[in-house]
């Protein structure tokens, strides 16, 4: 059997490896494009700064290595030009002498990837960007050499955030330009505020809603006018897939403009299969097709398409886009659904925020993590989950992504047994209070009102009152708003109006524990989930 993969690095090389580890017999053929196969692309903005100070540590493969290992011949600086479906062939031409050739194949699989999002904006020409390791020396280079050491990215999403936190390691100032209304537009704004603080610290620029309108030699000019001076600008405006050779194939494109697959990642053609970035994959929660450009889910089905190829009856599972960054030692991670995302989508969800500590607050070195959760008020089944903090980020949306894949609900949360040990966690664990706080909202216990909520309940005649101390209180709080300590609240009935009453504190355990007390007497009360921390949060972002 003759096998042609058209992309030699995640999803390509993944099913390259697996289908010579199944197969023996098989001749594998990878063309790739670039110079280099098998390298850490998602590895390249900290190659820029020397965070990652060895070039070859990017460099994953060789084709001799491959050749020498898995007698796997991958053919660099190959550009297949044309796929014929009818004659089972592919047009390649060397881009290093420009000579073409024609080879056969059996099977074929399709990892192309994705290309930066081009920009209808004249000037762009000049634009750098990140695609590989060649990308990655332009950059480096131009870094070091350019005269006006000056930097604009047009985009905040991960790839411009990361080149961002990069480049300000290196002391040149840096500007995001950003056409959304927040950075990372897959979360929400109140948990994501907290790292555009961080890098606004670091002295990264960043301008919200704003479009560039052209490109000069050492400026970008805005839609309104703004200059922004730029002697080296960066496209990070997110990605398209790179599906030009399945189209002119006439394989069937989805509804999302990633290549058609089924749940073996075959495409319209039997013959034909297709992983990674230029693929749309089925989203578990919503149903429907959708863009999911991350190295882990292109490698996982690299790998079952070369199980496919072999003969086994394996399918793919349906994608809750689980992602992590972190820059200047703050992380942000989600997986699943946001709540902007299931508003969109129409899913009814119920949401919780907490702010414990990463591991035990007596032990050295704590830190705040914040979470938030969302879940299916009927059923409790969990739809996502985003946080934010110095510390244990990924442990615990890691956590969260293995639930939802389990089909665990909020109330499961409550029972998982996690490793415990002060300097690693506390006896009360992060998703162990995220199970609490959910079961106390699940089952009506708490009733509670989410940030966005607050001046609507106001303007709905709701009394809004801070049982947090004096102290706090004095330092801020939220404008309006009475002060009634929780530990004063049952001599203070008489101030609270108590058909229509919102209390508040910092984080939502003293709101909680305030509630239940104006329950009991009678109120009409709601918890204002997360607390202060998280309605602060909420209303920066909406100032900026």
């Amino acid at each position: 059997m003759k096998v042609i993969i058209i992309g030699g690095v995640a999803s390509g090389m993944s099913a390259a490896a697996r289908l010579r580890r199944l197969d023996e017999s098989a001749e594998i053929t990878v063309y790739e494009m670039s110079e280099h196969v098998s390298y850490a692309n998602c590895g390249l903005p900290y190659f820029v700064s020397d965070v990652i100070s060895r070039r070859d540590n990017l460099l994953l493969q060789t084709p001799q290595a491959l050749w020498d290992r898995f007698r796997i011949k991958a053919q660099v600086q190959n550009m297949v030009t044309e796929i014929d479906r009818a004659n089972k062939t592919v047009s390649v031409k060397n881009l290093a002498t420009g000579k073409t050739h024609t080879d056969t194949y059996d099977k074929l699989v399709i990892a192309t990837g994705a290309r930066p999002k081009k920009l209808d904006v004249p000037g762009l020409e000049r634009a750098l960007w990140l695609r590989n390791v060649t990308d990655a020396d332009s950059v480096k280079e131009a870094l070091q050499t350019t005269a006006n050491k000056t930097v604009a990215i047009l985009g905040a999403g991960f790839i411009g955030i990361e080149l961002a936190e990069n480049i300000r390691h290196l002391d040149i100032p840096v500007t995001i330009i950003q056409r959304g209304n927040s950075i990372l537009s897959q979360f929400d704004p109140e948990m994501v505020q907290p790292l555009q603080d961080k890098l606004e610290k670091h002295s990264v620029k960043i301008i919200l809603n704003a479009q560039a309108d052209h490109i000069t030699k050492d400026h970008v000019i805005l839609k309104d006018g703004t200059k922004i001076e730029a002697g080296l600008v960066f496209t990070a405006a997110g990605v398209d897939p790179d599906n030009s050779l399945a189209k002119a194939a006439g394989l069937k494109i989805g509804t999302t403009g990633g290549l058609w697959v089924d749940e073996q990642q075959r495409t319209s053609d039997e013959n034909i299969f297709a992983a990674g970035d230029a693929v749309e994959k089925q989203g578990q929660l919503i149903g429907e097709q959708t863009l999911i450009p991350l190295a882990n889910l292109a490698n996982r089905h690299g790998r079952l398409i070369a199980d496919v190829i072999a003969g086994r009856d394996v399918k793919a599972h349906a994608a809750t886009g689980t992602v992590i960054l972190g820059a200047f030692g703050f992380a942000v991670g989600i997986t699943g659904l946001s709540e902007r995302a299931a508003t969109k989508a129409g899913i009814k969800h119920q949401v919780i925020h907490i702010h414990p500590n990463n591991h035990a607050g007596y032990y050295p070195g704590s830190k705040r993590l914040s979470m938030k959760v969302l879940f299916d008020p009927a059923t409790g089944k969990i739809l996502g989950a985003q946080a934010n903090g110095e510390d244990g980020v990924d442990k615990r949306i890691d956590v969260i992504a293995t639930a939802m894949h389990g089909g665990l609900t909020i109330d499961d949360l409550m029972d998982l047994e996690l490793a415990y040990a002060p300097q690693f966690g506390s006896a009360k664990d992060a998703i162990n209070i995220a199970g609490y706080v959910g079961n106390n909202v699940f089952n009506g216990t708490t009733p509670t009102l989410q940030w966005h909520e607050l001046e609507t309940a106001r303007a709905n005649g709701a009394q809004v009152i801070d049982v947090r101390s004096g102290g706090e209180h004095g330092f801020a709080h939220i404008p309006g708003t009475l002060n009634i300590p929780v530990e004063e609240l049952r001599d203070r009935l008489s101030e609270v109006q108590m058909e229509n009453v919102v209390v508040y504190c910092q984080v939502g355990q003293r709101g909680h524990i305030a509630t239940q007390i104006l329950k009991a007497h009678g109120a009409n009360v709601k918890n204002l989930d997360g607390g202060y921390l998280t309605w602060a949060a909420g209303e920066l972002a909406l100032k900026k």
